[in-house]
């Protein structure tokens, strides 16, 4: 790998090599995959794999998830000599690490020697034992949200990412042990699936509401407004397969989300 200081930026801000070290630096890479390399000035990108994780098929399908992370990622790559070959999709629990999709691209990663990009941390995993693992591979591992983190930074966020995955788990099982003391039999299917739905309607509205607020904030402050804002940004509702918001749903995440205690300023 090629630190930073050997690039310079271009009139257009793009990371091109110094004349003077093309050729050098081609020569030592010329049998390295995981470098492109082409006449003299041109751009010398780095190999990378970008992988993407979701907790639940409904949070993929929804695209609410994965458009964070793509935003994330797309930031990271316009200010990077970098340039990803391959984009891994999953949708698994980051408490498991024996996720079939994610051994995939650490595979590649590690036979390629591309680097690893991730949106962040948590979208990796949420077993800090497992992050420090892969920190102390072979495979280079940067997360978009901070690239400039150290393995140790890296390994402190791992470490928060634990803890969050805790507090996840000890609300749904609180949420869980509330339905039973009012007489919810857990074992109904139907009633299990209510359940469910109800707590995936609350995750919703917790990721929603930045969203909300940042509407608020630039001035959709009407139902109408907020309405025609959504469905212009494709973002999708909780229900419904489409892009597409009504003054209804609107209405019943805004209700939801001032349950969660989240008080935007409308």
């Amino acid at each position: 790998m090629f630190s930073r200081f050997l690039f310079l930026k271009n009139a257009s801000y793009q990371w091109v090599l110094d004349e003077r070290l093309i050729e050098y630096l081609c020569f030592l890479s010329k049998d390295k995959p995981w470098f492109t390399y082409g006449q003299k000035g041109a751009a010398l990108m780095e190999h990378a794999v970008a992988y993407f994780r979701c907790s639940t098929d409904r949070q993929q399908s929804s695209g609410l998830g994965l458009d964070a992370q793509h935003q994330d990622v797309a930031i990271l790559l316009q200010d990077s000599p970098m340039a990803v070959d391959r984009e891994y999709y999953e949708s698994e629990s980051g408490k498991r690490n024996d996720r079939p999709i994610l051994k995939k691209a650490i595979r590649y990663c590690i036979k390629t020697k591309a680097v690893l990009i991730i949106a962040k941390c948590d979208r990796l995993t949420r077993k800090a034992l497992f992050g420090a693992r892969l920190l102390d591979s072979k495979m280079k591992l940067i997360a978009a949200d901070k690239p400039w983190a150290t393995k140790l930074d890296l390994l402190d966020e791992f470490i928060r990412a634990e803890r969050e995955g805790e507090v996840i788990s000890k609300r749904t099982s609180a949420a869980l042990q509330a339905a039973k003391r009012r007489g919810v039999k857990l074992g109904t299917a139907c009633q299990l699936l209510a359940l469910k739905n109800k707590l995936l309607a609350r995750a919703f509205a917790r990721k929603m509401a930045p969203i909300i607020q940042d509407l608020a904030a630039q001035g959709f402050t009407t139902i109408r407004a907020i309405v025609s804002e959504l469905n212009r940004r494709r973002i999708r509702p909780f229900h419904g397969r489409g892009y597409k918001w009504h003054r209804n749903t609107v209405c019943k995440l805004l209700h939801l989300i001032k349950e969660l205690h989240f008080s935007p300023q409308l």
